[in-house]
């Protein structure tokens, strides 16, 4: 009975704490925010800068919308301020999570996380210089003659971001695949099994993010293949490694029994052996 108000004030207290928590990463979003708020027009100039350069000579972008002019530079603004405060809210996410953890959970998940977000701004690089270079100046030179080419400002906001993620997620497949090995879901004889299933699905999300023309398809592709392969690779050798760490990790804990303790348990194991008769 006594238990009950114990788990009870533990589960307020974690409760307390994930709002603390997520008040500090909010906090640190607004703040950044708040000091990129002046230059929210100039942030989306850098966005659309390799459109830009694509454009036809005389042709320039549109807002088909009253506001859009004032409310997409905000949300290009509030979208790097985020990406700016992610180590506060990943740090804020990983103060919360990390006393439930093991200690060889704690070594395994921190790098991974690290690992994550790299590789997701590196997705997100890799689109902005070298995919987006490609894609518009394979849109503007498909434009039909007559017709302007000349882009709505929220239309390619949109268009951008959802290839910043489909790139950021793809560049996520060394840490999914390492996820997958060492959890023992699934095994790298496994993975390899299904390579060219991978690479048919990495052609078919290529075609399905990316727009109808080859080059930008095998830009997204072929990383996400190459990044599996990397995956296995590391799976592979952590595989390896954390057997041995189990065995030295369980022969460090093991601390073998006294002499005294030795004769305790054979005394104990004696008697419970010990038959009514032989008692009598």
């Amino acid at each position: 009975m006594s238990s009950s108000p114990e788990k009870h004030d533990s589960f307020i207290s974690h409760l307390i704490e994930l709002r603390d928590r997520l008040i500090r990463a909010v906090a640190s979003v607004v703040i950044v925010f708040i000091a990129l708020f002046p230059w929210a027009n100039d942030l989306y100039t850098l966005l659309a800068k390799p459109l830009i350069a694509k454009l036809p000579q005389g042709s320039h972008m549109i807002a088909t919308q009253v506001a859009s002019t004032f409310f997409i530079p905000v949300k290009v603004a509030m979208m790097t301020a985020f990406l700016i405060a992610l180590p506060v809210v990943l740090y804020q996410l990983w103060a919360f999570i990390a006393p439930g953890l093991y200690q060889h959970e704690r070594k395994l998940a921190l790098p991974l996380l690290f690992a994550s977000v790299v590789l997701f701004f590196t997705g997100m690089a890799f689109a902005y210089f070298l995919v987006f270079p490609v894609v518009f100046g394979f849109l503007a030179g498909a434009t039909p003659e007559g017709v302007s080419f000349a882009p709505d400002i929220g239309a390619y906001l949109d268009f951008v971001m959802t290839l910043f993620i489909a790139f950021g997620v793809t560049f996520e497949v060394p840490v999914v695949v390492i996820l997958l090995v060492i959890t023992n879901m699934v095994s790298v004889e496994k993975l390899r099994d299904v390579r060219p299933y991978v690479i048919v699905g990495a052609f078919i999300i290529g075609a399905i993010f990316t727009p109808p023309d080859v080059i930008s398809q095998i830009m997204l592709a072929v990383p996400l293949w190459l990044l599996y392969e990397v995956g296995i690779v590391l799976g592979g050798v952590l595989r390896k490694v954390k057997p041995a760490e189990e065995i030295k990790t369980y022969e460090s804990d093991y601390q073998p029994m006294s002499d005294e303790e030795m004769d305790e348990e054979f005394d104990r194991i004696e008697k419970e052996n010990k038959s009514p008769d032989d008692a009598g």
